[in-house]
């Protein structure tokens, strides 16, 4: 019985460690997902019709990547006159 115990006792120890290691580890990814950036917008553009994503990076000569960067929820699909665009900061 006291060896069926000691076994016992071992086996909780060994999931409390294995529970602490999952939790560091979860935080640990927590934190480098926080230091991602956000983007710094500095100036806008209002969509005109007509108006594509590509043909506001052609007009404003941008990269697509730095485009969507600096506008990461756009739906280039559903585009409205009106709508602010960043153009130029920091992504």
């Amino acid at each position: 019985m006291a060896k069926s115990n000691k076994i016992s006792v071992l086996t909780i120890l060994v999931l409390i460690v294995a529970v602490m290691v999952l939790v560091s580890m979860a935080e640990g990814r927590r934190l480098v997902i926080s230091r991602k950036s956000t983007p710094s917008c500095v100036k806008v553009y209002g969509v005109e019709s007509g108006d594509t994503c590509f043909s506001v990076t052609q007009t404003f000569n941008m990269t697509a990547t730095f485009f969507y960067a600096m506008n990461p929820n756009l739906n280039c699909d559903s585009l409205f006159v009106g709508q602010w665009l960043c153009i130029a900061g920091s992504a």
